[in-house]
């Protein structure tokens, strides 16, 4: 398999394909002085820094893809705990993925290719390079852009199709297909989640709905509810467990992930992932930019509440007069109100030789009309003010409290923010840079900004942070989140922080750090590539991962598989298939929305009860004695280990 990127998503995701799926791996990177140095993945440190150290000469890393750094026998742990490493791999070094690079790294042999630099362009232009020279090849690309993706998904496999021999509109034949990814989408769900006290976690795709949510500790003598199934267990104390933090290093006192029963009933004093909703559901919309929401905002803010109490005030003194004038003159009210802003505007005759009281209310309707001029001068400005700052960036409103600070606006932001607004979460954003990509995505939602280095002294109090709910630090620079987050603590040592820290042991080291100084606060550290990572990985084994859920410093992935294939699967009833800490079957899509499950025995069928999602064809809550079918589709959830278990490939012969 072939890896090209220029992050810590590249380097991740290499390790991942060689310590967890035991894959040969070519890593295609920038030369060493143009890049950053990768995150360590798990304990492989001695394996690893073989692969993924970038300072190292060219020379080296020529020597490591004649298999002088193969794994097989070497020690250490691999990323998902365990002790085993298997696969072997090397690393080039180039500046961008030209055909002749590609050629090098092997595509025309490989199985799979990732594109993953953080240029749609780039990656796009290799992905057509790369189909060109292996028509069968399975890509893998990571896209921000979501509409751009889903045409350029479909334009490879009809090329694909049409090289190996079929029509246009044929399916893709072997293994030749490609996935479109985004890093930024897999991981602001958990990003926004983790901000976010008692927000479920949500997985997301294709219509599909997957609902998790994280449960306190019951309370003594009472038992957790289990929803519709325990995901995890989460640590059994909050204070460094086996000085790991949750991670998959953590030993008994860490995270279970896909528990049996018997482990949640002793587990005594432990919170839960619990899921609570499988069912097909529409994306979540976005708020729309244009249309009657977009149009009418503007309108209803076009006046301040004072001026609307004085325009309503004038009204309600006009309605007087032309009351008063028809009692006294007894003329029909259309007529006095006619008369009445005749008066109001100093367009009527003198009331001379009329009663005394025609004459008194005349004199009062042009004392109102004088009145009027300011306000309706006020009007016009105040409504040409809203007009010219429609595209101005709003200010935190005075009073706003409860809300989450949002810091960068780059790809990560701009999707946690929409996130975040979607959820109905009050959200202020602080960006250094007014051409940020997701400054005009703030200005379309009506979220307020802050223009500033947020490291500067008065930029977090202008956010509000003294009334914040939760600090999210997501911008590029591990230094800067860490200095916000710090400053942030200072002045609120209560408040929630999470964290995006790209170097997994400095993350760890804050993360204690932080927790030790203010034990009372919540705080996370999250790694975008460590979120995204497995689904990549998922997609170039074949199989596109629904999504992720972080169960504290680990990663529980779902997917939605046929059942014929994996003999792990198929003829096993669903109690024989679990296998506890590795995957665990979800729910059945029968596509029809039965109430029922049939099943085959001694050539009987057999109708079994089990309860349906709204209707949506997903029968959860499945028997343990439903026999699996070849032709059934189950969605499961699994480890990264029990994917890679699943998923695993024979090892294929170097082509020639």
């Amino acid at each position: 398999m072939v890896v090209c990127g220029d992050d810590g998503l590249a380097h991740r995701l290499a390790a991942e394909l060689r310590h967890v799926y035991e894959e040969q791996v070519t890593l295609v990177v920038p030369p060493s002085e143009r890049t950053v140095r990768p995150p360590v993945v798990g304990r492989a440190r001695a394996v690893s820094a073989a692969l993924l150290d970038r300072v190292v000469s060219a020379a080296v890393n020529r020597a490591a893809g004649n298999g002088s750094n193969g794994s097989a026998g070497a020690g250490g742990g691999s990323g998902s705990g365990s002790g085993e490493t298997g696969g072997t791999g090397r690393v080039l070094e180039a500046a961008e993925p030209t055909e002749a690079v590609l050629a090098e790294a092997g595509v025309e042999r490989a199985a799979a290719l990732a594109l993953v630099y953080d240029d749609d362009e780039t990656n796009i232009r290799a992905a057509l390079t790369a189909r060109r020279l292996n028509p069968r090849l399975r890509l893998v690309l990571r896209l921000y852009n979501r509409r751009l993706g889903q045409h350029i998904e479909e334009l490879l496999d009809q090329a694909a199709a049409l090289a190996v021999g079929g029509g246009a509109g044929d399916a893709v034949v072997g293994d030749a297909s490609t996935t479109v990814l985004s890093d930024a989408d897999t991981a602001a769900p958990a990003l926004a989640a983790t901000a976010v006290a008692g927000t479920t976690k949500v997985v997301q795709t294709d219509g599909l709905l997957l609902r998790a949510v994280e449960r306190p500790p019951p309370g003594p003598g009472r038992t957790a509810d289990p929803g519709l199934a325990t995901l995890a267990l989460l640590s059994a104390t909050s204070n460094d467990p086996a000085f790991a933090d949750g991670s998959e290093n953590s030993g008994e006192q860490g995270p279970r992930l896909l528990p049996d029963a018997a482990t949640v009933a002793a587990a005594s004093g432990r919170g839960s992932v619990v899921l609570e909703q499988v069912s097909y559901a529409a994306g979540p919309a976005l708020p729309a930019g244009r249309g009657v929401g977009g149009v009418l905002a503007p309108f209803a803010s076009l006046f301040s509440r004072r001026l609307r109490w004085s325009l309503a005030g004038l009204v309600g003194c006009v309605v007087a007069l032309a009351v008063a004038l028809w009692l006294v003159t007894g003329i029909h009210p259309l007529g006095a109100v006619y008369l009445t802003l005749l008066d109001l505007f100093a367009i009527n005759d003198p009331a001379v030789g009329a009663s005394t009281e025609r004459q008194v209310l005349q004199l009062l309707s042009g004392l109102v009309g004088l009145l009027l001029l300011p306000v309706l001068l006020a009007a016009v400005l105040e409504a040409l003010g809203t007009f010219r700052g429609a595209g101005a960036l709003r200010k935190p409103p005075r009073g706003l409290g409860g809300h989450v600070v949002l810091l960068g606006l780059g790809k990560i932001g701009t999707r946690v923010l929409t996130r975040l607004r979607e959820l109905d979460i009050p959200v202020v954003c602080v960006e250094a840079t007014p051409e940020a990509r997701g400054v005009a995505v703030a200005r379309r939602l009506r979220v307020p900004v802050v223009l500033g280095d947020v490291t500067q002294e008065g930029v977090l109090e202008a956010a509000k942070i003294g009334r914040a709910h939760a600090l999210l630090a997501v911008t590029s620079s591990d230094t800067t989140n860490l200095e916000a987050s710090l400053y942030a603590r200072s002045l609120r040592p209560d408040l929630r922080v999470v964290l995006r820290l790209y170097d997994d042991d400095f993350a760890t080291a804050v993360y204690r750090t932080l927790r030790a100084a203010h034990p009372h606060a919540l705080t996370r550290s999250r790694s975008v590539s460590h979120l995204a990572a497995p689904s990549f990985a998922g997609a170039m084994m074949g199989r596109q991962i629904l999504g992720a859920i972080p169960v504290e410093r680990r990663v529980l992935l779902f997917a939605a598989l046929e059942v014929g294939g994996y003999a792990q699967l198929a003829g096993k009833t669903v109690g024989e298939a679990f296998r506890a800490g590795y995957w665990r079957v979800l729910a059945l899509d029968t596509g029809a929305g039965v109430g029922a499950v049939q099943r085959e025995a001694g050539g009987d069928v057999l109708v079994e009860e089990a309860r349906v999602s709204g209707g949506s064809g997903l029968v959860w809550d499945l028997p343990d004695t439903y026999v699996l079918r070849s032709e059934d589709r189950v969605v499961l959830a699994a480890t990264r280990r029990g994917l890679a278990e699943l998923l695993g490939r024979r090892r294929r012969a170097p082509g020639p």
